[in-house]
């Protein structure tokens, strides 16, 4: 039996594939539809405010040789779900990529957390739109995939599921994330449901654990949006001191793993919530806060290389 092709054109190549990045428009979203785009795919960006999403769409599509479209959708409920699956339908007879990356925290004391926002609105947001934007898309991602090409789910968890602390650096005095963590945990095991139930059809269902990030809505800088949150950090190194490698993840590392998962050498694997993506995320030490998500088309390709050789002597831990 020979080898597949090994070289790294053939194992990431995402030229002609079809994909939808959930909260598209910022982070960790963005890298990942810019590392699809920029390498040959048709990318959908689909989140809730037009404004963020026309500005990357057309950043995106002066850089690409892709094509990136937005979609205005509101994922927290299964009534804004639907509306976006069918909105794709109408557009697409076929997808090979979904990225579930839509996620919000929220912020309260203990004692007076709020049920709607704190939790309803968290779950819903975190873990039940995964389950119904999959489900609506199944059909699509099941057609004309093969055990050699099959399609892809990826779903961005966080080291958060792993972490049984709520309060701490990353929520205000007072306050906890009590809900974040707990749907973050939910997330990987319906990661693994999901993959029992679509591997069978030729789809793969993974799941990346990132670290603490900087975008709009969860970085150091964004102090209104955090405080309106009940998670507002008013010392900034503390985000910093909570870690021992005192670094915070690049939304553009996550773009690697993303592309990595797509990778041929992945579809031995129906479901991952892997260590050493958890730990290679969690452990790098020293990188800096990029206000570019990329320089270059091969950009992600080369960070991920400059960074391996520090991956296997790095310890360290950090929480989203």
């Amino acid at each position: 039996m020979s080898l597949p092709d090994l070289s790294v054109p053939s194992l990431f190549n995402v030229k002609g594939k079809i994909a939808l990045v959930t909260g598209g428009g910022t982070g960790i979203g963005k890298a990942i539809a810019a590392a699809l785009a920029l390498n040959g795919a048709k990318v959908y960006i689909a989140a809730r405010k037009e404004k963020l999403l026309k500005e990357t769409a057309e950043e995106l599509n002066a850089k690409g040789q892709g094509r990136v479209e937005y979609i205005i959708a509101n994922v927290n409920n299964k009534a804004g779900c639907d509306a976006l699956v069918s909105e794709i339908k109408k557009r697409e007879s076929k997808l090979h990529i979904l990225v579930n990356n839509s996620g919000i925290t929220w912020g309260a004391p203990y004692d007076d957390f709020p049920e709607e926002k704190g939790w309803d609105n968290v779950f819903a947001v975190n873990v039940k739109s995964i389950f119904y934007v999959t489900a609506g898309l199944t059909s699509l991602l099941v057609k004309d995939s093969t055990n050699l090409d099959p399609a892809r789910v990826i779903n961005i968890s966080s080291t958060g599921s792993l972490s049984p602390h709520a309060e701490g650096a990353l929520s205000g005095e007072g306050n906890g994330t009590w809900s974040y963590n707990t749907s973050k945990a939910a997330v990987n095991h319906l990661t693994k449901a999901l993959a029992v139930k679509l591997g069978p059809q030729h789809v793969t269902v993974n799941a990346i654990l990132p670290g603490v990030f900087s975008n709009t809505y969860d970085s150091i800088w964004s102090q209104d949006v955090r405080r309106q949150a009940g998670t507002e950090t008013t010392n900034r190194s503390c985000w910093y001191t909570a870690r021992p490698s005192r670094s915070c993840v690049v939304p553009h590392f996550t773009c690697v793993i993303a592309r990595y998962r797509r990778a041929h050498l992945a579809r031995w694997r129906g479901s991952a919530c892997h260590g050493w993506i958890r730990e290679a995320i969690n452990t790098m030490l020293g990188c800096q806060l990029c206000k570019r998500l990329y320089d270059s088309k091969s950009s992600d390709v080369k960070f991920a290389s400059k960074q391996q050789s520090d991956f296997k002597s790095l310890n360290g831990s950090s929480n989203r």
